[in-house]
C-alpha cells in the first residue's frame, strides 16, 4: 500500500486539532476552593474530585495559590465547591459574593459557631460534613432563576461586581454544620430595608443598600 500523501497528512492533521479544540471547549470546569493551613488554593477542574482530598485536587486541578489579603470579591456564574476547615477564611471567600450554585464540605471536626454569612443569588447549595456527622451529602433548591416573568425587564440575579444589584440574598447559619438534621430553610419576600428587618445581622448596618429595591430574604438553617 502507497504511503499517505503530505496533503493527507496534514488534513489528518488539521481534523486532529479540530476535534481536541472541540473536545476542550466542551468541557464545563468547575471551580473548587479549599483553605488548609492559612492557604487558599483556586482551582479549575474538569472533573468531580472526593470531598477533601487535597492530594488529588492538586494533581488532577490546575490550581493557584491565593494570599488571604488579596482575595476580591467577584462572583461565580457556575459551580463552586469549597472546601474548608473553620468560619474565618469561608467569610472571606463567601461573605457579599454572588454565587448560583454552591457546594460546602467541612473538612475537620470542629464545631463552628452560630455565625451568618451573606450571599448573593444563591440558587442550589449542597453541604457535606462527612468529617463530622458522616451523612449522605444534603442538597436545598432555594429559587430558581426562571421564576420570574419572562417579560419582566428586571432579572432575578445580575452577577455584577456590586452584589447590591441583586434581589435574593441568602443568610446561612454556619452552625447547621454541627447537626445531623435535615437543611432546612425559609425565604421571606418584598424586604425593603434589610438593616432593619433584620437588626442581628449588623454588617449591614455599615454595607451600603440600594434604598429603591425589593429583596427577597432567605435564611438557610
Amino acid at each position: 500500500m502507497a504511503p499517505p500523501s503530505r496533503r493527507c497528512l496534514l488534513l489528518i492533521g488539521a481534523l486532529g486539532v479540530f476535534a481536541f479544540d472541540h473536545f476542550t471547549q466542551g468541557q464545563k470546569n468547575s471551580t473548587l476552593i479549599f483553605t488548609r493551613e492559612n492557604t487558599i488554593r483556586n482551582c479549575s477542574c474538569s472533573a468531580d474530585i472526593q470531598d477533601c482530598d487535597y492530594s488529588l485536587a492538586n494533581l488532577m486541578c490546575s490550581c493557584k495559590t491565593v494570599l488571604p489579603f488579596a482575595i476580591e470579591r467577584t462572583s461565580y456564574n457556575g459551580h463552586l465547591t469549597i472546601w474548608f476547615t473553620d468560619t474565618t477564611a469561608l467569610g472571606r471567600l463567601l461573605n457579599f459574593t454572588l454565587v448560583r450554585d454552591l457546594k460546602l464540605s467541612l473538612c475537620s471536626s470542629n464545631t463552628l459557631p452560630t455565625e451568618y454569612l451573606a450571599i448573593c443569588g444563591l440558587e442550589r447549595l449542597r453541604i457535606n460534613s462527612e468529617a463530622k456527622h458522616p451523612s449522605p451529602e444534603q442538597s436545598l433548591l432555594i429559587h430558581s432563576g426562571g421564576d420570574k416573568d419572562s417579560n419582566s425587564k428586571e432579572k432575578p440575579v445580575s452577577l455584577h461586581k456590586d452584589w447590591q444589584t441583586c434581589m435574593y440574598i441568602s443568610f446561612l447559619d454556619m452552625a447547621l454544620f454541627n447537626r445531623d438534621s435535615s437543611l432546612k430553610s425559609y425565604s421571606i419576600e418584598n424586604i425593603a430595608s434589610i438593616a432593619n428587618d433584620f437588626p442581628d445581622f449588623s454588617y449591614f448596618k455599615t454595607f451600603p443598600m440600594s434604598s429603591n429595591k425589593s429583596y427577597v430574604v432567605t435564611v438557610i438553617y
